[in-house]
C-alpha cells in the first residue's frame, strides 16, 4: 500500500510514499544513484558544467560515447511503442551512454547546449500516456536527445517545453523500473535551469543556482535547506577567549565546520554549492575545466561506502562510474571512469556533424588505469 504525504517536515507536493520518502531523505534500502552537478564560469567567458555519474546496482557503461550526426530522423518511443514524436535533429551531439542505450546520463551537443539527466526518486511523475497524444510524446531518453539536437540555447528550450510529454517507459534493462529523472540544462551564455516533472506531468523550471544539482527532494526544498548554512565561510573562525583562556581554530578550514561530508542528495547539494561559491578566480577555460575535476573529487564515491558488502556489485569498481566535464565555449567534453582516472577529451569543434555517421567510440572504455613511470637520469 501507498501512503501519500502531503506534508512532513516540509512541504513534498507528490512523494510515491512512507518507505520511499524516508529512503530519499536518509538513504535508507535503496540502490546509490547519487549524482552531483556543478557549474564554473571564467574570466575568458568560459562556461564549464560538470558532474559526477553514480550507478551501483551494476556497470553501466557510462565510459563509452555514442555520436549522433545532424539531420538524423529520431521517433519517441511510448508505452505504445515507437509511436511517438517524431523531429530531425539541426545539431549533432555526443552523449555518454547506459548498457548500450543510445541515451545515458550526459549530452553536449555542437552548439554548445548541454544537457544532464539526474536521478530524481519518489518525486519524478510524468504525464500519463494517452495514445491521443503520441505523436507528441515521447520518453526520458527521447527527452534528452529531442533537446540536444533541437536547440542551441537554454531560452530555446524553454520555450518549447510545452510542445512535448514526457512519459514514462518501462525499460527491461533496468529491470522494467520506472526511470525518475530530473534535468540540468545549460548553454554557453552561462543561462543555466533544472526542469523537473512532477504531479503528473506538471513541469517546474528553476534556475539553477551556481549550477548545482543533486538528487531529490525538488530542486525549490534545496534551496530553502541551504538557507539552514548561512554562518559557512572559506575564512576560518575567530579566536574567542572563554574564562581566561584563548581558544583559536585547530588549523585552516573552520569556517566550513558543519558543512555536511555524507552522500545523502541534501547533504551533497550543500557541499557542492559551498564548495562551488569558494572556488578560486580562474582565468580561463581550462582552468575551469580541472578545477571542476579537483572539486568533483570532493563527491566520488567509493564503492563500499555506498553499499553493505552482501549487497555489492561485482562488476563496478566504485560507485561514481565516471566524471564529465563539459567546456562549452569551445565545445570540449573531457571525462575520466572509475578503473582509468586519465582524463580524456572529445572536441566537437573538430567533428563535422554533417558528415559523420552514428558510433559508439569504443576507445573511452579503457578499463586499465593509465601510469606513466618516470625516467631517471644517468
Amino acid at each position: 500500500m501507498k501512503i501519500k504525504l502531503k506534508n512532513l517536515m516540509i512541504m513534498v507536493p507528490h512523494p510515491s510514499g512512507l518507505f520511499a520518502w524516508l529512503g530519499v531523505m536518509l538513504g535508507l534500502a535503496l540502490p546509490v544513484v547519487a549524482c552531483t552537478g556543478i557549474s564554473l564560469r571564467s574570466a575568458d567567458g568560459g562556461v564549464v558544467v560538470a558532474r559526477t555519474v553514480e550507478w551501483a546496482l551494476g556497470d553501466a557503461q557510462h565510459d563509452r560515447l555514442a555520436l549522433f550526426p545532424r539531420r538524423k530522423a529520431f521517433t519517441g518511443l511510448t508505452p505504445g511503442g515507437s509511436n511517438g514524436l517524431k523531429w530531425e535533429s539541426r545539431y549533432g551531439f555526443v552523449s555518454l551512454t547506459a548498457y548500450g542505450q543510445n541515451y545515458g546520463p550526459d549530452g553536449m551537443n555542437e552548439a554548445g547546449l548541454y544537457v544532464g539527466m539526474y536521478y530524481f526518486p519518489g518525486f519524478a511523475d510524468f504525464s500519463p500516456y494517452e495514445p491521443a497524444q503520441a505523436g507528441r510524446s515521447l520518453s526520458v531518453g527521447d527527452f534528452m536527445q529531442w533537446m540536444l539536437s533541437s536547440f542551441q540555447t537554454v531560452a530555446e528550450v524553454r520555450a518549447h517545453l510545452d510542445k512535448v510529454r514526457v512519459v514514462n517507459v518501462e525499460d527491461p534493462r533496468f529491470g522494467g523500473a520506472a526511470l525518475p529523472f530530473h534535468w540540468k540544462i545549460a548553454d554557453a551564455s552561462g543561462a543555466c535551469v533544472v526542469v523537473e516533472i512532477v504531479e503528473g506531468g506538471k513541469v517546474k523550471v528553476y534556475e539553477a543556482v551556481m549550477g548545482v544539482v543533486t538528487n531529490s527532494p525538488e530542486y525549490s526544498w534545496h534551496l530553502t535547506n541551504l538557507r539552514n548554512y548561512l554562518g559557512l565561510t572559506p575564512a576560518p573562525r575567530t579566536p574567542l577567549t572563554l574564562g581566561g583562556v584563548k581558544l583559536s581554530p585547530l588549523g585552516s578550514g573552520s569556517g566550513l565546520v558543519g558543512l555536511p561530508g555524507d552522500f545523502t542528495p541534501p547533504s551533497r547539494f550543500v557541499r557542492a554549492a559551498a564548495l562551488t561559491a569558494s572556488a578560486r578566480p580562474l582565468a580561463t577555460a581550462d582552468d575551469a575545466v580541472f578545477e571542476a575535476f579537483r572539486i568533483l573529487d570532493n563527491f566520488s564515491i567509493p564503492v563500499g561506502a555506498s553499499a553493505t558488502p552482501d549487497k555489492l556489485a561485482k562488476d563496478i569498481t566504485s560507485a561514481t562510474q565516471i566524471t564529465t566535464v563539459s567546456d562549452l565555449k569551445n565545445r570540449v567534453l573531457y571525462f575520466h571512469a572509475m578503473d582509468n582516472r586519465q582524463v580524456r577529451k572529445i572536441d566537437l569543434s573538430k567533428i563535422d556533424f554533417s558528415k559523420i555517421e552514428q558510433q559508439v567510440l569504443e576507445e573511452g572504455a579503457d578499463r586499465k588505469q593509465q601510469v606513466k613511470e618516470l625516467t631517471v637520469r644517468r
